[in-house]
């Protein structure tokens, strides 16, 4: 059964290397499949697809990474999770995989009474069809996933518009506390996404631990 870990606030490039160690110990059977919970300082990440020096023009750190997609910004208000699991025994189908992080997603902001969706040929999650909630990137490694997930739930959206997020221009971005008019915060959606997960993975839906 997953494990779900909450890291708290942590650095960006700190968590990319706990994560690639959580990795390693998947494909080699030490640990199960596990959901990590994290908010990030202001950060810029730059997938395969992105561009690095459109992303540094934004003013903030920017990271290279290996996941798919262009550049993201996450920052505290931002809830990202990094699902560290085995897709051998779900066929290895990746995209089965996103679109089914996809749907949890939209479970998840539908309970704060935000009603997003898919959208054909666009990774994340939509409302309307326009606005962008949230954010997902995955990669593989040796049929383990890892990289994520990104809901934008009460930040600053400003910092979206100093580059193009995923492609696009910035006002496309959203949030839970802008589609709603009120303020919500990352604590509320931790057990939404646990919950969510859970139906979806068999994931543990007792309260998140945090690490030491």
């Amino acid at each position: 059964m997953p494990t779900v870990v909450d890291w708290g606030l942590r650095e960006y490039r700190d968590a990319l290397a706990a994560m690639h160690g959580l990795v390693a110990d998947r494909r080699a059977g030490r640990i199960p499949d596990t959901l990590i919970l994290v908010e990030h300082p202001a950060v810029v990440t730059v997938g395969v697809e992105g561009d690095d020096g459109a992303a540094a023009a934004s003013g903030f750190p920017v990271v290279r990474v290996e996941r798919g997609g262009r550049a993201t910004f996450h920052a505290p208000g931002q809830l990202v999770g990094y699902p560290i699991v085995d897709l051998t025994p779900r066929g290895r189908d990746v995209r089965g995989f996103v679109h089914g992080v996809e749907s949890a997603l939209i479970e998840v902001i539908a309970a704060f009474g935000v009603q997003g969706g898919h959208v054909s040929g666009r990774r994340g999650v939509w409302v309307d069809g326009e606005r962008k909630v949230a954010s997902i990137g995955i990669a593989v490694e040796g049929w383990v996933t890892y990289h994520g997930f990104a809901i934008n739930v009460d930040l600053d959206l400003a910092p979206f518009e100093r580059f193009h997020p995923c492609g696009f221009e910035g006002p496309v971005m959203t949030s839970i506390a802008r589609e709603t008019g009120r303020s919500v915060s990352v604590s509320e959606l931790k057990p939404h996404v646990v919950r969510a997960f859970g139906a979806r993975e068999g994931a543990d839906r007792a309260p998140v631990p945090t690490p030491a």
